[in-house]
């Protein structure tokens, strides 16, 4: 089967390789899945730079997110049949054609979302699902609260502000470029600001930020925006630079978190995931968390989608066909 694979830490463009891989049978408990498309996150790529390799082994097949439909089914396996189609969650592995998974990390797909919506239900909208209830945990209740949001042009940024926005919040978006606060504008929910490092706006102010870049400009959001008593929460680190420590130190009054969905999975135990995913099943009706698709590449032209993920001015999120 053809599948991907990094043997070594660096630039995703240089280190994922397409290989042949032996296709392996299930064992007991597990269900082979012929998967159909897989999404590209920025979660896929960064453990691929080394940014995570105190906890990643080598070598391993990349993607966090994706579907696929059941095709063989190991012994013991009573809750899934050839057929099913699934979401596969719990680890990487999906940047490849069949994927052993055990069946009781897989989760069942409604009929009426396709695949499309089916491959992109996972990380960004349990993530944001968790960030409402990291939020409301600290507030009770965020109706009222100005909530600043990092990375706002990004899909999951327009699923916070939307879901905020609907529970009553004051959600602002922040952006780097007039670019993304024009087309933020015309769809989105909440204020919209232009902020980088070295330049955030005079007079803002937050009760929370959803941080999903770190680094100094995540510190400097903390030191000249966060409200006595405030909550910071990240998400996220595209910057590839932690949350200066001394910017931390210098709040004693505000509230750190981090939020890392795949902790959350693996502690949440099964009935919080399918529910969560009912929520997401849900979001995807109504459009909440329908993600903008910029295109669909076969896994075989990997080294075009990579190209065009690191491209600044795609819009929108990336799929790979894994059937060729």
């Amino acid at each position: 089967m053809r599948s991907t694979l990094v043997s070594q830490f660096g630039d995703p463009r240089q280190v994922i390789a397409l290989v042949d891989a032996e296709r392996i049978p299930p064992g007991h408990g597990g269900v082979e899945i012929a998967l159909s498309l897989s999404a590209i996150n920025p979660s896929d790529l960064i453990p691929v730079t080394g940014a995570y390799s105190a906890r990643t082994t080598l070598p391993f097949v990349p993607g966090f997110e994706g579907v696929g439909t059941v095709n063989r089914i190991g012994a013991g396996v009573t809750t899934l049949k050839p057929g099913d189609r699934v979401i596969p969650i719990g680890a990487s592995g999906l940047w490849q054609q069949y994927l052993v998974r055990p069946a009781e990390w897989c989760f069942a797909v409604p009929d009426d979302i396709d695949d499309r919506q089916a491959a992109t239900s996972y990380v960004n909208p349990l993530t944001t699902i968790r960030l409402i209830e990291a939020l409301k945990s600290h507030f009770g209740s965020v109706n009222g609260q100005r909530i600043g949001v990092t990375a706002a042009g990004s899909a999951i940024g327009g699923m916070l502000l939307k879901l905020m926005s609907g529970e009553g919040a004051k959600p602002i978006g922040i952006v780097r470029s007039q670019r993304s606060a024009e087309r933020l504008a015309s769809d989105t929910p909440g204020k919209i600001v232009i902020a980088d490092k070295g330049h955030i706006p005079s007079g803002l102010a937050f009760d929370a930020i959803v941080d999903a870049v770190g680094g100094p400009f995540a510190g400097e959001l903390i030191g000249q925006t966060l409200q006595l008593g405030a909550a910071f929460i990240q998400y996220g680190a595209l910057s590839g630079v932690p949350v200066p420590i001394p910017a931390i130190q210098a709040r004693p009054d505000v509230r750190f978190s981090f939020l890392w969905l795949r902790t959350w999975v693996h502690a949440a135990g099964r009935p919080a995931i399918e529910a969560a995913f009912a929520q997401s099943f849900a979001g995807l009706r109504t459009g909440l968390f329908s993600s903008r698709i910029a295109q669909t590449y076969p896994l075989s032209c990997l080294d075009e989608a990579l190209a065009h993920q690191a491209d600044p001015r795609r819009d929108g999120k990336l799929l790979l066909d894994t059937r060729c």
